[in-house]
């Protein structure tokens, strides 16, 4: 008998591998699908040409949301979220977080609308060099939030065209 504590059940009993159910079975589909993950960083910057605010030099907490899609693999997943964040923080977040971002990163001006292109490219590029990590894995979009209600956004149909 299963006691049930404040509406919830006890399980009674943990589904094995092999036992209740097959490798086989892991991988419900072959549809292709989307997942996201999204990171913060605090950076400064200064924009050139420019007689707003943002000439001077200032710093943001920006929020960073990739998309990212692809086949499941023999177990259901597209790409581990945990890749993922070990793409952001060895390839892409060493050059932002903390960073004076007119120094780290290309010859541009730092506006959200170039960072978020640099983002979405050095994303693509780690995958490309993981691809045989992951069935069919492509970014689908980068936003890039430079406050809580502005941001900047690429989308992979925009990037190949």
């Amino acid at each position: 008998m299963t006691d049930n504590f404040f509406g919830f059940r006890i399980v009674e009993k943990l589904q094995k591998l092999d036992e209740d159910i097959k490798k086989s079975d892991l991988k419900y589909h072959h549809k292709r699908v989307l997942v996201s993950k999204e990171f913060t960083f605090d950076a400064a910057h200064h924009l050139h040409c420019y007689e707003g605010k943002c000439k001077n030099l200032h710093g943001h907490t920006y929020k960073v949301v990739f998309g990212i899609s692809g086949f499941v693999d023999e177990v259901g997943l597209v790409i581990d979220f945990g890749d993922i964040k070990e793409i952001w923080k060895e390839e892409i977040e060493i050059y932002l977080d903390h960073r004076y971002l007119n120094e780290t990163l290309p010859k541009m001006n730092t506006t959200a609308e170039n960072m978020v292109v640099w983002i979405y490219e050095k994303m693509m590029e780690s995958l490309k060099n993981r691809c045989n990590q992951y069935k069919g894995a492509r970014v689908e979009f980068v936003r890039l939030y430079e406050t809580p209600t502005s941001f900047a956004e690429v989308r992979r149909e925009w990037m190949e065209a």
